[in-house]
């Protein structure tokens, strides 16, 4: 009997300096991440059978329990892929945010200085200084357009450097997962799946939570102990004890961009960057896609639109040598890149058909083999098809302000080529003064009216408007006769189409339209009265077209009539103000949610300091009732010798 309680009190001491052992281990991880707290499974031992029953045998350790909850830790993880997302979106889109909305550094004081200038030219177009002073006003707006292009191409730029920092982290993490679930499943093998190595299940799971911080994973646990990590639409990440491997590449379709493609058994796969959601890395493409790129051409359509415009009215006037004006601002062209795969060699060209038709979009032009249609990137939207004959000349695509052609001579595209159109992209950029020369600001009238002196009628005309678009009728400035017969009719004489004519009806107030200009002629003439519409020979002093120009500032020119370049502007601004506003609020949402599931999380697995303590004082005492069981089974040891003697 005493050596049955020798052995009890043994198999006691052992469970109780195990207790202890696990506890400290416990105590000594309270700080370590990723850390699960531990505890002994324990087991009363074979009992013995005798005439009085069964005497039990003491008890066994039977394993170290990881106190890790599955389902808490797929929360936990899916949580801090949103949370590491939305912050990095919050962070970049804020840079952007601060950019545009500068009171100092945006576009909207800028081009106000811009029209106050033109304002002051047209109250004084004779005045050289005034002139100057546009002239500076407009190298001002030019340099804040490519300032506000170059920040945002530099932010552009810097995404590039943190996506490859990304992948890097990502292969670094898969590497290690794929490692360590070669090293469980060989220490898992050797006790026959019956024990777990917990502290490398701990360090696993690390790994796959700051994994699940770069990019957006599921996981699924294998009979053998291993975990295969999946990304994106099923890509596998990790299988068993190998590991694929990610690359960033330049973009098929935007050499400049960097995406994200997916490598294993080194065959190079594309894989859809919107499908790369969660973690840092997906914050990174969805803010390029979602924030950046759409702000930036939404700077270049307004950069463009204020170029288109100007131009055309400023062509319509004439400067101080009496020549008609020419390019104020040199406008940028539309960007468009070959996909990088195509086996084709066409080539694609674009041009502006339409300032106030432009939308921001970029577009993707796709041959099917027979027709090419064109798709709006964000919407994949088919808009509009061609055949290769058609886009032999130029086509305009409806509703994008867009002109597509490809070029004569070139060697047919094949099914599957594409090519990528952004319109804008390039619009602030390329923004450039394209005069330099004060006189040669178009600010007078081309044309002006005039009334003879002989006449007796006290009918007036009015001042001539250029009506006709670009190019200009080339008999704009030609002189034009208007001759009454009598008070109800007139004859008209010069050169232009339909000229000359006679016998015309008069009707006070009606407009009389010839080389690209109208007029009204008010009043009682009488016959013989006579009016003449010829070129402006007092420019110096006329600023009636810099009036019209100034007046762009208000006028409704972009998004077909609906908005003016400031309007346009604050759209702008306010477009990226409210996505950096939503990203703060899901962000902060987010966080907050993340350290309620945190904090489940650690209530259940993570170490108590307090509780160890109390664990560990429990099994020193119950190391020290086994000792002292132990000594009185080797007294009443001690005895039975002594009565043997």
């Amino acid at each position: 009997m005493g050596s049955g309680v020798y052995g009890i009190g043994v198999s006691a001491l052992k469970v109780a300096q195990a207790g202890i052992s696990v506890t400290t281990h416990n105590i000594a991880n309270a700080n370590t991440p990723g850390y699960s707290r531990q505890e002994i499974l324990q087991s009363a031992a074979q009992p013995q059978s005798s005439g009085s029953g069964f005497f039990g045998q003491g008890a066994d350790v039977v394993a170290v329990r990881r106190i890790y909850n599955d389902f808490i830790g797929a929360q936990l993880t899916e949580a801090q892929t949103r949370s590491s997302n939305l912050n990095t979106q919050f962070d970049l889109a804020t840079q952007v945010s601060n950019l545009l909305g500068d009171a100092n550094g945006g576009l909207s004081a800028t081009l106000q200085d811009f029209f106050s200038a033109a304002n002051a030219v047209a109250n004084a177009p004779e005045s050289v200084a005034a002139r100057q002073a546009m002239i500076g006003s407009g190298q001002s707006l030019s340099n804040r357009l490519q300032t506000l292009d170059t920040r945002m191409t530099e932010i552009r730029d810097g995404l590039n450097g943190q996506i490859s920092n990304s992948v890097t982290l990502i292969n670094s993490y898969a590497k290690q997962i794929s490692a360590l679930n070669d090293t469980i499943v060989r220490a898992q093998a050797q006790t026959g799946q019956s024990q777990t190595p917990n502290d490398l299940l701990d360090q696993r799971d690390q790994l796959v939570n700051q994994l699940s911080q770069e990019i957006r994973v599921t996981s699924i646990k294998q009979p053998d102990g291993s975990l295969d990590v999946f990304i994106g639409n099923g890509q596998s990440l990790v299988l068993g004890n190998r590991n694929a491997t990610l690359q960033a590449a330049p973009s098929l379709t935007d050499q400049t961009a960097l995406e994200v493609v997916y490598v294993n058994n080194n065959s190079v796969s594309r894989i859809q960057q919107n499908a790369l959601q969660g973690g840092n890395l997906g914050g990174y493409l969805a803010f390029r896609n979602d924030v950046l790129d759409p702000a930036q051409n939404a700077l270049g359509r307004i950069a463009i639109g204020v170029a288109d415009t100007f131009n055309q009215q400023h062509q319509q006037g004439v400067d101080l040598n009496g020549a008609l004006g020419g390019t104020f601002f040199n406008v940028g062209s539309p960007q468009v890149v070959a996909n990088s795969n195509n086996v084709g060699n066409a080539t694609l060209s674009a041009s502006i058909s339409g300032s106030g038709a432009l939308t921001g979009a970029d577009y993707d032009l796709r041959f099917d083999g027979s027709s090419y249609t064109l798709f709006n990137v964000a919407t994949n939207a088919a808009l509009q098809s061609f055949t290769p004959a058609q886009l032999a000349t130029p086509q305009g695509v409806n509703g994008t302000g867009v002109t597509l052609q490809l070029a004569a001579g070139s060697v047919s595209d094949v099914a599957g080529d594409s090519y990528r159109i952004r319109p804008t992209a390039n619009g602030a950029r390329d923004f450039t003064l394209a005069l330099t020369d004060p006189a040669r600001i178009a600010a007078a009238n081309p044309v002006r009216g005039n009334t003879s002196l002989a006449n007796l009628g006290n009918a007036t005309i009015d001042q001539p408007v250029v009506t006709s678009g670009l190019p200009l009728d080339a008999n704009l400035q030609q002189p034009v006769t208007i001759s009454f017969t009598s008070a109800t009719t007139f004859d008209v004489t010069g050169t232009g189409a339909g000229l000359p004519l006679t016998g015309v009806a008069y009707t006070a107030g009606a407009d009389i339209s010839f080389n690209g200009w109208t007029t009204k002629i008010s009043g009682a003439p009488v016959a013989g009265d006579t009016f003449t519409v010829s070129a402006n020979s007092n420019a110096a002093t006329d600023g009636g077209n810099m009036l019209k120009l100034a007046q762009l500032q208000t006028a409704n020119t972009l998004a077909n009539g609906t908005t003016s370049y400031q309007g346009a502007y604050g759209q702008l601004i306010a477009q990226v103000g409210s996505q950096t506003r939503e990203l703060d609020v899901t962000s902060q949402a987010q966080a907050s949610m993340l350290a309620q599931i945190s904090k489940s999380q650690q209530s259940e697995s993570g170490v108590n300091l307090d509780e160890e303590a109390a664990n560990l004082l429990k099994y020193q005492q119950a190391y020290q009732a086994a000792a002292k069981a132990m000594a009185i089974s080797q007294a009443m040891f001690d005895s039975l010798l002594q009565l043997g003697g």
